[in-house]
């Protein structure tokens, strides 16, 4: 299901855990989409994050296929949607 969120709003998604805590902290980010095959400590934060400013947050279970459905090349661990 979170694969056809992000597909749907491709132009409205943030890619990386970086930048998806960065948006989650400036106000940007109304859900957050995680890979499970991605490594513990990269998501971590991410996470933790998420649960402290109360944004809801799902697992898909590839970053490869993350990736691609950002239209990216290699995987992605974490991508917000945009509010």
């Amino acid at each position: 299901m979170s694969y056809e969120k992000v597909a749907m709003g491709k132009d409205q998604v943030i890619i990386g855990t970086k930048q998806t805590v960065k948006a989650m902290k400036n106000g940007n980010a109304q859900e957050v989409i995680l890979a499970r095959d991605a490594d513990e400590h990269v998501t971590a934060k991410v996470l933790h994050v998420a649960n402290e400013y109360e944004i809801p947050y799902s697992y898909v279970n590839s970053m490869k296929r993350l990736g691609k459905t950002c239209g990216i090349e290699v995987g992605a661990a974490a991508v917000a949607i945009k509010r």
